[in-house]
């Protein structure tokens, strides 16, 4: 199989998994935000490789290959609106190639799409048939829309190619390898509280994500791979928290004396996020099974054990 964006924070777990159950897997990655380090305990596989390559310009994969799951893409706020132009790129012509590849494989083809096509959903919880609420032309819409036109690309090669494709709804996941700096909330408050800075959480803190443990995003992927779901489908974690509550659990856990920041909220910044997991618990058997204070603990262990990654701030991906 072939995982573009590899050598991610998603991508390294997915390498992780599928060579743990026997798969031959190919990482292509070109370290925009993925590192070498996410994979490099891998190399000695030999069921693994790693290819450097950038999808958004090609993507030739030598051999069988008999699923390609598109994962390549800045994921993160502070990845996107650093690099809005990459990131419709890889959601576009990145896309296209990979699927390419699984056409002309024979592969099933897997799409890491986003709970972010919902935008600042006006229904809640959020089922697959919900069409969004996403501004096109705000700084979020780079994201939001190449996940959405990416997931529109998958159809069109499904309908008028025969592709065998799925589209996976992903909703916030975190967990060890996250980047220090990414911009994301759980890095973001960890690493604050871990140096005793300020934890910051933007408006007044009261709007909501539902996080999930990346072991159980892993095995909801391996199951949608191993189905003959097409997707839409959404793998998430009902767990709906507060980011104000989020910054004082994570306070809390770390022991730390930091104190709660608040500084102003990003233009578009979805006001509530919760998955509506029914089709993935009926047509999967899959629900999240990790604890979300397990996973806190993990991931801020990890972060512990790795106190080399705060020493520069590395947006374009030293860590992922």
């Amino acid at each position: 199989m072939a995982i573009t964006g590899g050598a991610g924070f998603l991508g390294s777990h997915l390498c992780e998994r599928f060579l743990a159950e026997g798969y031959q897997v190919i990482c292509v990655d070109n370290f925009l935000t993925g590192a070498v380090a996410n994979v490099e305990h891998l190399m000695a596989d030999e069921h693994f490789r790693l290819v450097r390559a950038d999808v958004s310009q090609h993507l030739v994969v030598a051999g069988e290959v008999d699923a390609v799951l598109h994962f390549a893409s800045p994921a993160s706020p502070a990845d996107y609106l650093r690099l809005p132009i990459d990131t419709l790129r890889v959601g576009s012509n990145g896309t296209y190639n990979a699927l390419e590849l699984a056409r002309e494989k024979g592969a099933r083809f897997v799409l890491a799409s986003t709970s972010e096509a919902y935008g600042d959903p006006q229904v809640h919880p959020q089922p697959e048939t919900y069409w969004g609420n996403v501004n096109p032309v705000g700084p979020r819409g780079v994201y939001d829309e190449a996940k959405r036109f990416a997931e529109a690309m998958t159809m069109a090669f499904r309908r008028a190619c025969g592709v065998d494709t799925a589209i996976l709804r992903i909703f916030n996941t975190f967990g060890p390898r996250m980047r220090p700096f990414d911009g994301r909330a759980i890095p973001t408050f960890v690493r604050q509280a871990l140096l005793g800075e300020p934890i910051t959480v933007s408006g007044d803190g009261s709007q909501t994500r539902s996080i999930c443990y990346v072991d159980d995003l892993v095995e909801g992927i391996f199951r949608v791979l191993n189905s003959d779901m097409s997707g839409p489908v959404n793998i998430g974690n009902p767990h709906e928290i507060s980011m104000l509550d989020l910054a004082e659990w994570i306070r809390e856990l770390t022991g730390t004396a930091s104190p709660i920041a608040f500084v102003p909220r990003p233009q578009d910044d979805p006001e509530i996020r919760r998955p509506d997991i029914t089709l993935a618990t009926t047509r999967l058997g899959w629900a999240p099974r990790t604890p979300v204070e397990q996973g806190l603990r993990q991931t801020i262990a990890w972060f512990q054990e790795h106190p080399r990654l705060w020493s520069v701030e590395n947006l374009a991906g030293a860590v992922s």
